[in-house]
Formats: structure tokens, sequence, C-alpha cells
């Protein structure tokens, strides 16, 4: 009898450490938008980094206000709520256009989310899927000859300590060369501009390294749209593409935003039955402005308290699309930048560079935040102008 009741335990112990190994996410968002009101001290990298944000995503959310000096009192939004990628719920997923990595190791709970810094142009962090390979508390780091000719300023050899731009710890990945880890220049988060590595906040990669474990698969996608139904509401969740981060970060816009004609393709099918209740006009706006957080586009044709523009009588073309598919495809291509947000920007440079001073004070190495001293700048100098290597 003893025997029976043990082998009876072990079963339930069996099959309850199954469910709760199969147990996953199914939500297809995480977090809220968040509405915040600025304080004198604040710049953008430092709300960013005090809120889990990146910059461009800070710059992308809040176009019109100066990200280096906000003013007491304004209004800004947070984009803390982050609809999921198109990938399966395991492991690490990262999105490189919204700068953005998922760790599901919550079994049922929201997945751990952390903004990152990618690879700029021509030195593109690889898309693809790959595992964790190795990790390392105290990395070292050995610049390549491209980079000490692009910066011949660089050691040949960086040891474990404040110096050393890996950071702390490093999450190496079966891509050789490539690597997710921390960081002693903080505000190089959520922007675009090492040499195709992950670059995580300093307390972030502690954070990630403590719970993900060798073998943990890894997926690398390139999403700027993303498309989720919550509860009876359709969002799309916009963020500039790779080419435009740049744009972004600079002007708060971008030039010929695009919706290609797969994207398109999604959007309607995503909508389903009630694709006669897609709010056209919301969408071209989503689109434009890549703001990079939710927008609502649709809702369910049982929902009777909505009432979307009718389509109803209009043709459709042999894709069942409606006549004004081709219409919005041309406006978002040919579509440039405002000359008075071009005109706007460059005549608030000097003002600009002149608050661009005393980079030291600002995350300047190691996982401490600088102090705000209101006397100070809080404003690192030329974000533009600096180089990042790993």
């Amino acid at each position: 009898m003893m025997i029976r009741f043990l082998q009876l335990v072990v079963l339930i112990v069996v099959f309850t450490n199954a469910g709760q190994a199969l147990a996953a996410y199914d939500k297809p968002y995480i977090g809220e938008t968040i509405e915040y009101t600025a304080t004198h001290e604040d710049t953008f990298v430092h709300i960013a980094r005090d809120y889990n944000l990146g910059f461009t995503e800070m710059r992308a959310a809040n176009p019109y206000v100066d990200p280096w000096l906000p003013g007491k009192g304004t209004e800004l939004v947070l984009p803390a709520r982050h609809l999921l990628p198109d990938a399966d719920y395991e492991g690490i997923i990262i999105n490189l256009p919204e700068m953005r990595l998922y760790a599901f190791v919550n079994g049922d709970q929201e997945p751990s989310t952390f903004p990152i810094g990618v690879g700029r142009e021509g030195l593109n962090t690889p898309e693809g899927t790959t595992t964790v390979v190795r990790k390392k508390e105290g990395p070292t780091w050995t610049p390549t000859p491209r980079m000490r000719r692009e910066d011949p300023e660089l050691k040949p050899y960086y040891p474990p300590g404040p110096d050393n731009p890996l950071g702390t710890h490093a999450i190496y990945l079966g891509w050789p060369t490539y690597a997710i880890h921390g960081t002693n220049k903080p505000f190089g988060i959520g922007r675009r501009i090492i040499s195709g590595c992950i670059r995580m906040y300093p307390e972030n990669i502690t954070k990630l390294f403590d719970v993900i474990p060798t073998g943990t698969k890894v997926q690398v996608v390139n999403q700027p749209i993303k498309l989720a139904w919550i509860d009876d509401r359709l969002y799309l969740e916009a963020h500039p593409e790779m080419e435009q981060a740049i744009q972004m970060e600079e002007y708060g816009v971008v030039s010929s935003p695009k919706l290609s004609e797969n994207d398109l393709k999604r959007i309607i099918k995503a909508a389903g039955a009630s694709e006669d209740k897609l709010r056209w006009s919301a969408i071209r706006m989503a689109i434009k402005e890549r703001k990079g957080y939710p927008i609502e586009i649709a809702r369910r044709s049982d929902d009777l308290t909505y009432n979307a523009p009718s389509d109803e009588g209009t043709l459709k073309d042999e894709n069942g699309f409606d006549p004004e598919v081709q219409d919005i495809i041309n406006e978002l291509t040919e579509r440039d930048v405002d000359a008075d947000v071009i005109e706007r920007d460059n005549a608030d440079k000097d003002v600009e560079q002149a608050a661009r001073e005393n980079i030291d004070l600002i995350y300047a190495g190691g996982e401490n935040d600088a102090p705000r001293d209101e006397n100070v700048s809080q404003t690192p100098q030329a974000l533009k102008n600096v180089n990042f290597n790993p």
C-alpha cells in the first residue's frame, strides 16, 4: 500500500511539473501606456532609463517635445505597452526595429522585457534563430582591426572593469562574435549605433543573465509593424524601419513611411470578419507617425457601439482590397519629412548644442545613475557623433 501511495505521489509531481513547464503566457501584449508629467531636471535619457525604455522610442512617442529640455509640467507619453512580436513565445525574442528584447522566463506570467541598442547601418545585428552558447560575468573585450582603424584611441585589449564596453556581463550567442551584453555607456540604449551586438542597461543585463540558461533559444526578428486583438479591439503598433531609426532619433518623424502590400494583407487578415470596420484614417496616421505604441484600428463586427465608415457597395480588386488600398500605398510611399519640422529642428541646433555638454555627468560608466543636478546640463554631448563599438 505504501509503495502504491508513493508511486501516486510521484505521478502527481511529474504531471504537475509538466503542466508548469508547458504553461505559457497567452496574451498578445504586455504592459500599459503611462502618462507622465516632466520635471525641471528631466531629459529623455533619464526618463527612458527610469522607466525601462529606450531613447528612440521616447522620441517617437513624443515627437514635438525637446528631448533634452522637455520642461517642467510637459505631458509625455511613456510607451510601456507593447504588442508581442509574431514569433514563438519561448526563450528570447529580439525585435530589431523596436529595439526591444522579450524574455519568456516567467511561465504563464508576462515575459520580462528590456530596451536594447542594436547594430548600426552596415553593421546590422543578424536576423534568424540561434541559442545561448555560454555566459560570462566580467567579460573581456578585444576590438577587431576594423574597430581600431575607425577609432585609433581604442586599446588592443580591455579586461573586466569600468572601461570595458561589454559592461559587467555577457551572454554569448551561437553566431560567432555576437553577444547580448551590458555597457559602460548606458545612454546608447534604444539607439542604432553599435557594431552588431545587443547592448542592455547595466541593471538589466544582470537580471537577464541570472534567469537565462545556456541553450536558450534566441529569435531575432525584423517586425516594424505588429498587430493584435486585445479583447474586441484590433491594435496596430508601428515602429520606424531599421533605415529610419536615425531620422526618428534626430527629428521625431521619418521620411517616406511605407506600408507594404504584405503589411496591408496582414492588416486585412488580422481584421478577419471585421475588415469592414477597419479605420483607414487611423492606419494612415499610425504608419505616418510610427509612435511605437498600440493604436486602435478596428473593433469586432458585433460591437454595436462602434460605427466605422461603411465600405458597403465599394468595388474590390482581384486581391479583395477596396480601391483605397493603392492610394494608401502611394501616399505613404511618397511622403517626405515635413520641411517645417526640419527647419524647426535646425533652428534649435544652437540651443541643443549648448545643452549637450558635460557628458561624464550622465550615466558615464558603471551601474549607478549620475546625480541630477539642476545647475548642470543633464544632456549627453553630441550623442549623434559618439562612436560606440561592440
